[in-house]
């Protein structure tokens, strides 16, 4: 199993033109040269300052973390594989969730080939593309994995901005069902004018009752639409101070 996962990842080989991690830490991120034997023989990615959405390109950060998830964007795009690839670095975030996984590969006393057969076993039971796999092992060898989580949140920025994807954060006491999400969804496309909108839900039982919406351009845009919020605003009417409300 091993053998075919390591010859799976060798169909599509990707190399960086990089500097040495000490580098990275001394510098702004230089050109990075993306080379592969997709589509596209090669990629030249510039590091791009964060922009809003509308400013036309895929919205970027000037880091190492924003170069690295621009170039695998860029092979993805060129492969016609944005989606897939997008779910994977999904598995990707999940696995690396587990701070001891993270841990593994930013241990120095750790080889490099052990770290590549643990990514040849993520990869398989993944099934991961072989372009994600490559991606991974060419972290390994840069010394770079401790940059995967960021990496990942660089790639999700591209990839929303690329498919106009809004994504909206619902918090509410309890979950709420499938149906009412879908109506938070067209409420949220209507309101930005977005192609897709997604969703992701957290928990507050302090909101009391009702629900939360944050989205927009780093969550900065807010509906308020819980009880804690009214009762708030209550006791600000009547100049109640800290007194609390019993409900």
């Amino acid at each position: 199993m091993a053998a075919a996962a390591a010859a799976s990842l060798q169909q599509t080989p990707v190399t960086f033109q990089h500097p040495s991690p000490s580098e990275l830490h001394s510098k702004p991120p230089p050109r990075l040269a993306l080379t592969s034997t997709l589509k596209t023989p090669k990629l030249t990615i510039k590091p791009l300052r964060r922009c809003h959405r509308g400013s036309g390109g895929a919205t970027m950060s000037n880091t190492a973390s924003g170069s690295y998830a621009s170039a695998l964007a860029d092979v993805a795009r060129n492969n016609n594989t944005l989606d897939k690839t997008f779910a994977d670095v999904e598995k990707i975030v999940s696995i690396f969730s587990d701070d001891s996984v993270l841990r593994f590969f930013a241990n120095p006393t750790i080889g490099d080939a052990e770290k590549r057969g643990v990514v040849e076993e993520i990869a398989r039971s993944s099934a991961l593309q072989p372009h994600v796999a490559n991606f991974l092992n060419i972290l390994v060898e840069m010394k770079r994995m401790d940059l995967v989580r960021e990496i990942a949140k660089e790639f999700e920025t591209v990839y929303n901005d690329l498919t106009k994807t809004e994504v909206a954060v619902v918090t509410s006491v309890v979950k709420l069902e499938s149906q009412h999400l879908a109506q938070i969804a067209r409420g949220v496309q209507k309101l930005t004018g977005a192609r897709n909108v997604r969703i992701r839900t957290a928990i507050d039982p302090g909101l009391v009752a009702g629900f939360t919406i944050r989205y927009g351009n780093s969550g900065s845009k807010l509906i308020d639409m819980s009880v804690k919020k009214q009762l708030d605003e209550i006791a600000a009417q009547l100049e109640l101070g800290d007194i609390q409300l019993a409900v």
